[in-house]
């Protein structure tokens, strides 16, 4: 028998506080029409809470929406006057504030307005599904089930479904299939155990290091020092994070755990600290009040010293020798040292690690289908980029096992409960391995999700220990790209430079890869294996004809530029752009030339070379022109100008969505949300194209171009702008470079000219600039220090 296709045509959000909002946003991200619903206001508009949160979605940074127009697709409702809208609802999200009495009376309330087939699902963070469950009618509950989205929805990857005993297998798989590619969200299931898998785990990690901070005498600001990025985690870190998830909010899923947690062996550290509830208390909240562990006064940060109870001045780091630790990559060498060490530091960090490795151990049966979903969760919840199980198999299992019981036996951990006898066998290596990862409750291994909507991930998320050889086979390689096919008649090409950057060797692996598809493959896919998809031009790697002044060879690299971006344009087969991260520079020259670009939603694309006090010189300013003659209604100047403001001021599109608007992708560009399905996407694009009978485009004879008097026009704008101080003479200079180029030159307005005479232009351009004391300073400056000088 045939399943049903479930097609979601619209989704109600239930109470449009800050997690139902920001919700409601990314499904018209995603283009799913929704309604959201709050209590009608005691006066004006009935709709005037809904209303007032989308006014706040509009201002939130970072933006919860992917163009700002979008919030014009959430149709705002109120209980009162609107729960007849439901029945036309696939999919129906509570999100309201964490209180069983609340939930249950809502769902009273709109269980007889659900359509019968429709999918009800509760964002809680914590609470117990199948209690929830119980207030739902007989007829609901095979359709009910928990949906925890990570906050904000639009940027954490995670969402955890969480059955009830009555959920239907279906709706499940249903849910999931949604999740995964319409709103391009990573799924575990977890069970319906207080705070499900990441915030049990998340949250205890950061009680344990609160415990430990106060037990070793670290400061929160080396806390934050030692606990962010060194440890491969965001630069929030531990007191930060708290700050930025709101001190209330975070202090509400403790008080969850020490609640519904009795039994836990690590009952006594469900607690928020004193000086947390004082905080609470005086209505410092953190981020959103503008102080809470930390608070800021004019330039300056201050932090909370809890022995002192008072704010003190920020900014101590964690000590040189202990960081050094931090930087040693064999795993197994670093906990050995940071073990030994008498740094009390470094004693901090071990006890942090060995703590939370005890817990995940203790309590993987209870909570979680396998290892696998622990370090997924934790990995896509909390933005570490390696989760507990893969940090304690790769620093060798057997060893840190012995390490923690050495220290449970010492009255050093935070407990005395034992390991499980599981953790010590003596012969296991891990709990990833390639043929599945361990589930404690089964006492097996355990494959990964068989969905359908599976197949679809090229490249899938992989934890460390599955078999893990590069993919494909490898047709050519140079130091500075490898292409290689999957044997359906497509060649990918993957940059091998850092962070993607375009030098001498990726233009030289490009074009070689582009002769190997044009004999022998039916198109070319550029798709990295992780973010960015490129930087841009590889400034370091001018460096040294750069300080022999040997400009023809800086200019030759840049003729070889264009005439890479321009075979990707006019090349015998199709050519598409697999895009996530960072598109930047010639990043986005190569993109814009490609037939077609498949974006992942977060893609940051910009001209951005104004920031090193350069145009672009890769045939970005020439697609710019070419772009707007064939939009012009006879006006070219008209349709360049927004074109020329987005180079000259280095605007980047936030999201692939905003990047289309400003016009550095195409209409016809497609928009995908799970970056994990992007290879697949291109291929088919690409595929599509080529059994369509591709062909290159007909090279353009001639367009027109705005001319001097246009150019006249612009730069009468940017004296404005230079007399106002807007904007530096060396900023002038180069906007009237950029002006130059774009509109064609010293010619005729309406003039037609080819592509190559701006190329011409443009590299011209870029070489004056290049030999300009002051874009080399700006060049300096972003190679030392990774920031634009404003000169």
């Amino acid at each position: 028998m045939s399943q049903t296709k479930f097609n979601v045509r619209k989704v109600a959000v239930l109470g449009a506080g800050v997690m139902g909002a920001q919700i409601a946003a990314h499904l018209v991200n995603a283009k799913v029409p929704t309604i959201l619903f709050d209590l009608p206001a005691k006066e004006g508009d009935k709709n005037g809470i809904v209303l007032k949160a989308l006014e706040g979605l509009k201002k939130q940074k970072p933006s919860p929406l992917a163009a700002k127009d979008l919030v014009s697709f959430i149709q705002p409702a109120n209980y009162e006057e609107h729960l007849h809208l439901l029945k036309d609802c696939d999919l129906v999200i509570e999100a309201i504030a964490e209180r069983m009495d609340w939930k249950a009376d809502l769902y009273h309330k709109v269980s007889p307005h659900l359509g019968e087939r429709t999918i009800f699902a509760t964002n809680t963070s914590g609470l117990s599904i199948n209690k929830l469950a119980e207030a739902c009618p007989d007829n609901v509950r095979p359709r009910f089930c928990g949906v925890h989205f990570f906050n904000p929805p639009r940027y954490m990857h995670l969402v955890e479904i969480i059955p009830c005993h009555t959920s239907d297998a279906e709706i499940l798989d249903n849910l999931e299939r949604f999740l995964v590619t319409t709103l391009g969200k990573g799924v575990v299931r977890a069970k319906d155990t207080p705070n499900f898998v990441a915030n049990r785990i998340g949250v205890f990690s950061m009680l344990a290091t609160i415990a430990n901070a106060e037990k070793f005498g670290i400061r929160f600001d080396v806390v934050d020092d030692l606990t962010g990025p060194r440890l491969g985690r965001p630069k929030s870190a531990t007191f930060r994070t708290a700050d930025v998830v709101g001190l209330d909010t975070f202090a509400h899923v403790v008080k969850t755990m020490e609640d519904t947690l009795p039994q836990d062996p690590w009952h006594a550290y469900f607690k928020s600290p004193e000086w947390l509830q004082k905080l609470i208390a005086a209505g410092a909240l953190g981020a959103k009040t503008k102080a809470g562990i930390y608070k800021k006064e004019g330039k300056q940060m201050f932090v909370l010293d809890p022995i002192k109870g008072e704010y003190v001045g920020s900014g101590e780091k964690g000590d040189d020798a202990v960081k050094e630790i931090l930087k040693i990559a064999n795993p197994a060498e670093k906990f050995k040292k940071l073990r030994e060490s008498q740094h009390p530091q470094a004693q901090f960090l071990w006890a942090c690690f060995r703590d939370v490795f005890h817990y995940i151990a203790f309590h993987l049966a209870d909570i979680a289908n396998s290892a696998r979903d622990v370090d997924f969760a934790i990995r896509w919840g909390f933005g570490w980029s390696v989760g507990p199980f893969e940090t304690w198999q790769a620093a060798g299992w057997q060893q840190v096992a012995q390490w923690i019981e050495e220290d449970i036996k010492a009255g050093k951990g935070l407990t005395s409960a034992d390991l499980p006898g599981w953790a010590l066998e003596t012969d296991r290596s891990g709990v990833h391995f390639a043929e599945g990862s361990y589930d404690a409750a089964s006492a097996k291994l355990v494959g990964r999700s068989t969905l359908d909507v599976y197949q679809r991930q090229l490249a899938p998320a992989r934890v460390l220990g599955e078999a893990q050889g590069p993919l494909g086979e490898t047709v050519f390689e140079n130091d500075g790209l490898r292409a290689f096919t999957t044997g359906d008649g497509v060649l990918v090409a993957s940059f091998k430079s850092k962070a993607h950057a375009i030098g001498p060797d990726v233009l030289a692996g490009l074009n070689t890869a582009l002769d190997i598809a044009e004999e022998r493959f039916k198109a070319l896919v550029i798709w990295q294996t992780e973010e960015p998809f490129s930087v841009g031009a590889d400034l370091s790697s001018m460096m040294p004809a750069f300080m022999m002044g040997d400009w023809a060879a800086i200019e030759e690299t840049i003729r070889r530029f264009q005439a890479t971006s321009m075979r990707l344009r006019y090349s015998q087969i199709p050519t598409v752009a697999a895009t996530q991260g960072y598109v930047f520079g010639g990043g986005c020259e190569f993109a814009m030339h490609c037939d077609r670009v498949v974006a992942a939603l977060e893609s940051y694309v910009g001209l951005v070379e104004v920031g090193v006090g350069l145009l672009p010189g890769g045939g970005g300013c020439k697609e710019f022109a070419l772009r707007a003659s064939q939009e012009a209604k006879g006006d070219v100047l008209a349709a360049l100008k927004d074109y020329f403001m987005a180079i000259a001021t280095a605007k980047v599109g936030t999201s692939a969505i905003e990047a289309q608007e400003i016009g550095y992708l195409r209409k016809t560009d497609v928009v995908v949300f799970n970056a994990y399905e992007l290879l697949y996407v291109a291929k088919q694009q690409a595929l599509a194209m080529a059994e369509s009978g591709y062909r290159p485009p007909l090279k353009v004879k001639g367009f027109p171009v705005a001319g001097r008097s246009g150019a006249a026009s612009i730069k009468g704008q940017l004296v404005n702008m230079l007399e106002g101080h807007f904007i530096s003479q060396h900023d002038f200079t180069i906007a009237s470079l950029i002006t130059d180029v774009m509109t064609g030159g010293d010619v005729e307005q309406g003039t037609l000219v080819d592509e190559q005479w701006i190329l011409d232009l443009e590299r011209k351009g870029f070489m004056q600039l290049l030999k300009n004391s002051k874009t080399q300073d700006r060049i300096a400056n972003m190679l030392t220090t990774g920031k634009p000088l404003r000169n």
